[in-house]
C-alpha cells in the first residue's frame, strides 16, 4: 500500500489555477525534496496534501484512506506540517508550543502524560531547544522559532512530515543540522517531504527530487538524474553549470556566467 498517493490534483486561488493535475505516488520512506521558482505551486502542493486546502479536483491518499475522510485529529497524528511562517499572538512558552504536538493522543480536557513529556522533552533535545523551554515563543530568533515549529511537529509522531522551507531563517551550522536530522528520520520510519529553495541542499540531502513550475512536476526523480543543465534552465530561466560534489558525489549547481569573465578563488 502506498504511503501517499496524490491523483490528478487542481486547485485554484480564485480564477488562478495554481496546481495542474498533480499526480504521484510514493511507497517508500524517504526525503523527498520539491524545488521550483516562487510562485510554481510548491507550498500549494503541501498544503493540498496536509488537508489545510481543499481541492478543486483530484484526492489525496495517505495509506489508502482520502485525506478527506480523516477527522482533525486523525489528520494530525498522521501528517506533521512545519509552515513558512507561524504568527502567534499569545506567549506562548517553547515547551508549551511543542506540547501542543501532543494534543491528537490526549482526551478531552486530559492533562499530559509523563509520556507525552518524555516525548516533548526528547524532541526539543533533538533540535536543540530545551534551552528555551520556560521563554516566550516571541522572544525568540527567527531560526529558534523554526526549530520549535520543527520539534512541536516532530512531537506529533506523525507518519509524514511535511515542512515547507524548514531551514530559510537557519545559519549554515543548523541547516546541516536540520537535514540531517530529517535524513535520519526518514530512515528511522516517516516519509518527510520538504520544500527548499537552496538547490545545492536538496542535492545533498534528499533521496529524491521534484522539480515544479507553473502547477506542474516537470521532473522527478533521483538528484543526479533531475538535476540537470535543461531542467533547471527550463524551471528557473538561468543557464547553470552542474558539477559533481567530490564528498557527496551528488550534483552541485552553480549559475554559469555566460561568458564572462571568471571569478578568481584565492
Amino acid at each position: 500500500m502506498a504511503i501517499l498517493q496524490v491523483d490528478n490534483l487542481h486547485f485554484s486561488y480564485e480564477e488562478k489555477e495554481v496546481l495542474k493535475g498533480i499526480d504521484f505516488t510514493i511507497n517508500k520512506n524517504m526525503v523527498l525534496g520539491i524545488i521550483g521558482a516562487n510562485g510554481s505551486g510548491k507550498t500549494t502542493l503541501l498544503k493540498n496534501i496536509s488537508g489545510y486546502l481543499k481541492p478543486a479536483a483530484g484526492d489525496v491518499f495517505i495509506l489508502g484512506k482520502n485525506i478527506k475522510d480523516f477527522t482533525i485529529k486523525e489528520k494530525a497524528k498522521y501528517i506533521g506540517y512545519v509552515p513558512q511562517d507561524i504568527v502567534y499572538d499569545f506567549e506562548f512558552s517553547c515547551y508549551d508550543m511543542v506540547m501542543m504536538g501532543r494534543i491528537p493522543y490526549l482526551k478531552r480536557f486530559q492533562l499530559e502524560r509523563k509520556e507525552d513529556r518524555d516525548i516533548v522533552r526528547e524532541c526539543m533535545e533533538i533540535t536543540n531547544t530545551w534551552q528555551f523551554k520556560d521563554k516566550s515563543i516571541k522572544e525568540l530568533s527567527g531560526g529558534e522559532r523554526q526549530r520549535v515549529y520543527i520539534a512541536r511537529a516532530l512531537a506529533q509522531k506523525a507518519r509524514i512530515l511535511l515542512m515547507d522551507e524548514p531551514v530559510s531563517h537557519l545559519d549554515i551550522k543548523y541547516q546541516v543540522e536540520i537535514l540531517s536530522l530529517v535524513k535520519d528520520l526518514s530512515l528511522k520510519g516517516i516519509l518527510v517531504i520538504v520544500v527548499l529553495h537552496d538547490i545545492n541542499l536538496a542535492s545533498q540531502f534528499c533521496d529524491e527530487i521534484f522539480i515544479m513550475k507553473e502547477g506542474k512536476i516537470i521532473a522527478s526523480g533521483s538528484p543526479g538524474n533531475v538535476l540537470t543543465l535543461n531542467n533547471i534552465k527550463s524551471a528557473f530561466s538561468i543557464d547553470v553549470e552542474v558539477f559533481e560534489n567530490p564528498i557527496t558525489h551528488t550534483p552541485y549547481v552553480i549559475p554559469s556566467l555566460n561568458g564572462k569573465e571568471q571569478l578568481k578563488v584565492v
